[in-house]
Order: C-alpha cells, then sequence, then structure tokens
C-alpha cells in the first residue's frame, strides 16, 4: 500500500508540473547573425539559384529564419541546401523531420544510416539517407542543432528542446539539409553533399547561437 505522504509528494508534483508547463514561456532566440550572410560562394562552390517559399509552404514549415539555395562546384557536383532555424518563441513551428514529411510527399525510403563526417573543428554527425521517387533517386544528409548539440535522433531533439526550456529558458533549434540526386553513381553524390558539408558548416556555426 502507498503510504499518504507520498502520494500528497506525487499530487504536489503532478501539480507543481501543471502549473510550470501553463506559466512557463520560453524565450525566442534570435540568430548570431541573418542567415542570408551564409555567402553565395566559398571554398569550390558557387550558388547557382535561391529558392523564397510561398506563404502556403511557410505556414507549414513555420521557421523564423531560413535559407533554401543551390550550389554547384566545378567538377559538376551540384547540392541543395536547406538550413530552417526555429526561435523557440510563439511564433515559431517545430522542426519537420524527414522521416515523417518525405514519405507524405511521395518519396519512398531505400536506407539511412547515421554516420560522421570530419568538419574542419570537429566531427558531425548526420543521417545518411536514400530516398526514391519513380526513377529519381536523392541522397539527403541532414540533423539538426540545438545549443551547440548536434542530434540525428528526432526525439533527442524533443527532450534537448525541453530540457533547455526547463532550465535555460530557451527552445530554439535549427535543421540543416543537403540533398543531391543521382542516376548510378551513388558515391559521387555522397562526395559532393560531404564536400559541401565540410566547407559550409563554418558559416553555419557563425550564423546560429551558441
Amino acid at each position: 500500500m502507498i503510504s499518504k505522504p507520498r502520494v500528497l509528494i506525487v499530487y504536489v508534483l503532478l501539480i507543481s508540473a501543471l502549473f510550470f508547463v501553463y506559466f512557463h514561456q520560453t524565450v525566442a532566440v534570435p540568430v548570431a547573425k541573418p542567415l542570408e550572410e551564409i555567402p553565395g560562394s566559398f571554398g569550390a562552390w558557387h550558388m547557382i539559384s535561391q529558392e523564397y517559399f510561398d506563404d502556403r509552404v511557410l505556414a507549414v514549415l513555420q521557421p523564423t529564419d531560413y535559407i533554401s539555395r543551390i550550389y554547384a562546384n566545378d567538377k559538376g557536383g551540384t547540392v541543395s541546401f536547406y538550413l530552417g532555424y526555429h526561435a523557440g518563441g510563439a511564433d515559431s513551428g517545430p522542426i519537420h523531420s524527414p522521416k515523417h514529411c518525405l514519405p507524405g510527399s511521395g518519396w519512398q525510403e531505400i536506407s539511412s544510416q547515421v554516420m560522421t563526417i570530419a568538419g574542419p573543428s570537429m566531427d558531425i554527425p548526420v543521417v545518411a539517407a536514400i530516398y526514391q521517387m519513380g526513377d529519381r533517386h536523392e541522397l539527403f544528409l541532414y540533423f539538426f542543432k540545438v545549443r551547440g548539440a548536434l542530434l540525428t535522433n528526432e526525439y533527442r531533439l524533443k527532450i534537448y528542446e525541453v530540457v533547455n526550456s526547463i532550465f535555460f529558458n530557451r527552445r530554439e533549434s535549427a535543421f540543416i539539409r543537403i540533398s543531391t540526386s543521382y542516376e548510378g553513381d551513388k558515391m559521387s553524390a555522397m562526395t559532393a553533399a560531404r564536400d559541401f558539408l565540410q566547407d559550409v558548416y563554418p558559416w553555419i556555426d557563425q550564423v546560429l547561437p551558441k
């Protein structure tokens, strides 16, 4: 039989948690620099196009700031680069994971694994996933960044957001995705995506808050 003091403690904790959830408000954390300050040219890469989402897409994604660009290099590599930042305030929506969004858009997951890519100053954990739609194959490298932590798991992302909200009064997060199409040469696609991530990461680190 559970003693009355223990029951009382449980009730107090539950009530305290409810009060915290109801009254607690996280502070929106701005980017360290506007995402547009990521240059159009760096290393061997140069931007060939930039996409601006319409209101319908923005209403779904709800980023505080974002960039969506296509870069190419002199070796014939072409990659799509998306960085979506969510400041954690009332107007900021949650990150939409490719695991849910891509199948909903008609893509079929062929394979997915977590791997580590050597960055300029630190190793970068990423999800490396291949999706197919008809005859088209697309390689994706993506990860999440939360207060300096690099994550590849959606559940850990939610845990970090809640912990940061409780202890630091902030819940910002960022989603970084690099993708490239390929026909038969998957290794060339991986090389292009990896090289781009290694070159762009120092700029990502500069614009996102610590």
